[in-house]
């Protein structure tokens, strides 16, 4: 297959993966509509003299799973499961989306539109082209005090907020980090004309896990899984949900003409990159090859400037977007306290100092020390499992592709978690405290490392 790999990994970085601003807007904008909503409900309930209240709410959807692409239209989905203890709502579906309608009414009124009441979700729209969409969910505790929860959709029906995203971490973890960049890539190619009906993403990532195919390098890598894509679905088009598999995705006759579309669609365009796979093939023509795949004007605008340019980009840009956030993968409720220290000990002189005793008198640790990470008290009653976050900051995490972030349970002694000063950046390490499955308490302390 022709080496167009440097452009390749500048198309993808440049014009696929959503900004590192854009992602921070998206956020911001969950954040200023989940107060907004819960302003609206104490306002209704004042009213109406009623207390619904949210007691926790999760991310879901492409941004949980930082699989959203670039958009020219701004036409990106917010999606965010609210969740109510269940004797806390109405039991009819109809009762308790028209509550959340009325509550986001009181405090919408600047939008164009008002929310929408909608199957599945209520959805808000901004005029720039984003949405945010409420899934509402109820949530019980069974007889192991875990909690069990059902979303609220033309009738309430068992459904864990968190279980997607769990298994498309768990899935991306599996396949070396390298299973978001194909699903981004086949998103960008399902949407790249405006007319095309083709499946949603939660279809989309699922058929990229079943038939990913690793290589080393990017373009190699996505052509052979959307090649395995395309061959399952001639032989099957339908999918399955990834965490109950009696669950089809495909709900509704239109899903059957998307999944013929896609099916169709990759025939037709892997057909137009064959021309990669001969021996006359040159750099323009391997371009043009993706330009017709893609549709994307990257690919028609490439100049020498350009090419000379992605040959000097910093390595920082393509290091694996590794990290893991705590409420994506259990429920927080913070309720007790938790506090964590590290002993920094120096090699040489054997001597030990208190990391937060070092952050008070304005020091930085340098590279070569021992790190041993502990909790120095809690609160919260035993038994619990404790969890922990390593986080590499700066351009040398980047460049090393070592920003790390996974958050994992430390089988040896789960205590305690020991590194070591290995290069510069503004780093940090969380603890989470989980006690029946709920994170209880939570306690960061920065490592900054200077050479």
């Amino acid at each position: 297959m022709y080496d167009l790999s440097s452009k390749f990994n500048t198309f993808y970085k440049d014009h696929v993966v959503l900004s590192k601003d854009e992602t921070k807007r998206l956020r911001e904008l969950k954040d200023l509509n989940i107060e907004r909503l819960k302003s609206g409900l104490s306002d209704y309930n004042e009213e109406n003299g009623t207390n619904y209240k949210i007691v926790d709410y999760v991310v879901q959807g492409s941004v949980a799973m930082s699989t959203i692409t670039q958009n020219d239209k701004k036409d990106y989905d917010i999606d965010v499961a609210i969740i109510f203890d269940k004797d806390n709502l109405p039991d009819g579906t109809t009762a308790t989306k028209n509550i959340i309608v009325d509550a986001l009414k009181r405090k919408c009124g600047q939008f164009k539109a008002e929310p929408e009441f909608k199957t599945n979700c209520v959805r808000l729209k901004y005029a720039e082209g984003y949405h945010v969409d409420f899934a509402i969910y109820r949530r019980t505790k069974n007889s192991d005090d875990e909690y069990e929860y059902e979303h609220c959709g033309s009738e309430w029906r068992p459904r864990d907020p968190r279980a997607i995203t769990r298994w498309f971490r768990d899935e991306n973890k599996k396949k070396d980090y390298k299973l978001r960049k194909v699903v981004r890539l086949l998103k960008m190619f399902c949407k790249s004309r405006d007319y095309w009906i083709m499946p949603g993403g939660l279809v989309q990532t699922v058929l990229c896990s079943e038939k990913f195919k690793s290589h080393d390098r990017l373009d190699e890598m996505f052509y052979e899984t959307i090649k395995a894509i395309k061959d399952r679905l001639l032989e099957n088009k339908e999918v399955y949900n990834p965490v109950d598999d009696s669950q089809s995705l495909l709900l509704i006759q239109k899903d059957d003409i998307r999944m013929e579309n896609l099916c169709n669609r990759l025939d037709t365009y892997l057909d137009k990159l064959s021309i990669l796979f001969e021996e006359d093939c040159t750099e323009e023509k391997a371009m043009e090859a993706w330009k017709e795949f893609f549709n994307h004007s990257f690919w028609s605008n490439q100049v020498v400037e350009e090419k000379a340019s992605s040959t000097n980009r910093s390595v920082s840009q393509y290091y694996y977007d590794t990290e893991e956030y705590i409420d994506d993968i259990v429920p927080v409720e913070l309720k007790y306290k938790l506090h964590i220290d590290c002993e920094v000990t120096d090699e040489r002189s054997r001597t030990i100092r208190k990391l937060r005793n070092m952050l008070l008198r304005g020091e930085t640790l340098t590279i070569g020390k021992k790190l041993k990470f502990y909790i120095d008290y809690t609160n919260v009653p035993r038994p619990f499992e404790v969890f922990w976050k390593v986080r590499n900051c700066g351009k040398i995490a980047e460049d090393k592709d070592c920003i790390r972030g996974q958050i994992f349970k430390n089988v040896n002694n789960q205590e305690i978690n020991n590194e070591s000063t290995d290069f510069e950046g503004p780093h940090y390490v969380e603890c989470f405290i989980i006690k029946n499955g709920v994170c209880v308490a939570k306690d960061r302390i920065n490592v900054p490392i200077k050479n």
